[in-house]
């Protein structure tokens, strides 16, 4: 047994059981599944198996799009009607209200991997998984969410939460039961399993999301990317790079990403129904990337003297005073071309694009860098 697996052992061993509703609940509803899994299979159907993707995919949108990018980071803007699709989706899903949910989260993005952190990795993958909901309890800070108090929805939502919550499924329990002819397929695919899987589908971002995956843009945070997760989330899988960038309405930045909650968020701004998406752009990416790793390639050798860590660190110096000075003046040139004439938009262009090869080579010289100390002195990523 190594010692990361011991020391959350300890830590699992200490830990008390404060929310006893909320483990009743959880164990009940497991245990459901399991027992009334023969009586299922007599009456399986594939509208069954329909009621709960509809569910499901309705539900875990309302998560990731409404109560994670739009609430807790405030990624973009909705109109009212969306917001109540959201707010009354977010039923099917069991996760609290949007405004205690937005707390807990914001609560984790500004103490992640510490002891004020609710579901800290660094208590056991069980722990941030599903443990934490047993042994955490809330205190309260208005300040954490301000905004979402002044918004009346927000507040009638958590106001009214068990109601909609009740009102939500009952009504998707009776309509799949009259659609299906069978209560028990309408109770155990509509909800149970919907409800499972929905919940499994949150913990993994708080558990496997911060164990198995790359590094790539926080590489001093616990949080990684993984694709594989990102099919099961909703494209939250990508979860270093929202945990270096939170305020962008993307957690899959490249075009082969696999984010649905970014596809829903785009077409909607199409439609009307939300605005103000917010992006961090390429350059900035590149530059806390370089920041970043020159801190912890200069850490990492700070009690080296040998030829290649002299040679090491002026080549770091060099090339981040670089990608810094051009990465400026092509934010500058951006700027003047907005106000530029038609007659001096071609010359600000033809910089902006010499600009833009410089940096890229720039880059691309970071990256040979990083790679070879790496492998000189066995960097972990």
């Amino acid at each position: 047994m190594d010692r990361r697996m011991r020391q959350n052992l300890e830590l699992t061993k200490t830990m008390k059981i404060k929310n006893w509703d909320t483990l009743i609940f959880v164990v009940a509803y497991h245990a459901l599944i399991l027992a009334l899994l023969p009586a299922f299979i007599s009456v399986f159907s594939w509208g069954a198996v329909a009621l709960f993707l509809v569910t499901y995919i309705m539900g875990g949108l309302a998560i990731t799009v409404g109560y994670h990018r739009l609430y807790a980071h405030r990624a973009y803007s909705a109109n009212p009607f969306f917001e109540w699709c959201v707010l009354i989706s977010s039923a099917l899903s069991f996760e609290m209200s949007a405004l205690m949910w937005s707390h807990d989260h914001r609560l984790h993005h500004n103490h992640v991997d510490t002891d004020k952190d609710p579901y800290s990795i660094k208590k056991g993958f069980w722990y941030a998984h599903v443990l934490w909901l047993f042994d955490y309890k809330r205190r309260f800070d208005a300040s954490l969410v301000e905004d979402l108090l002044q918004n009346p929805r927000v507040v009638l939502q958590d106001r009214y939460y068990l109601h909609i919550v009740v009102a939500v499924n009952l009504a998707v329990f009776l309509l799949g039961w009259a659609i299906l002819g069978s209560a028990l397929a309408s109770f155990y695919m509509g909800f149970l399993v919907r409800m499972a899987m929905i919940h499994h589908r949150t913990w993994f971002i708080n558990s496997l999301c911060h164990t198995i995956g790359s590094k790539t843009y926080a590489r001093e945070l616990s949080a990684v990317d993984n694709a594989i997760l990102a099919l099961l989330t909703f494209g939250e899988g990508y979860h270093n790079y929202h945990h270096a960038f939170a305020a962008d309405y993307r957690n899959g930045i490249r075009w082969y990403h696999f984010d649905p909650s970014k596809w829903t968020i785009w077409l909607a701004s199409k439609l009307g129904l939300v605005k103000k998406l917010r992006t961090i752009n390429n350059v900035t990416v590149q530059k806390s990337l370089v920041l970043k790793d020159k801190k912890m390639i200069l850490e990492h050798i700070r009690d080296e003297a040998d030829e290649f860590a002299a040679e090491l660190r002026v080549k770091l110096e060099e090339l981040s005073v670089a990608f810094e000075e051009k990465s400026s003046a092509l934010m500058l040139k951006a700027r003047e071309l907005k106000q530029a004439s038609a007659e001096q938009r071609k010359h600000i262009q033809r910089e902006i694009s010499a600009l833009k090869s410089a940096l890229k080579q720039i880059w691309n010289e970071w990256i040979a860098l990083t790679r070879m100390a790496a492998r000189q002195y066995e960097l972990h990523h």
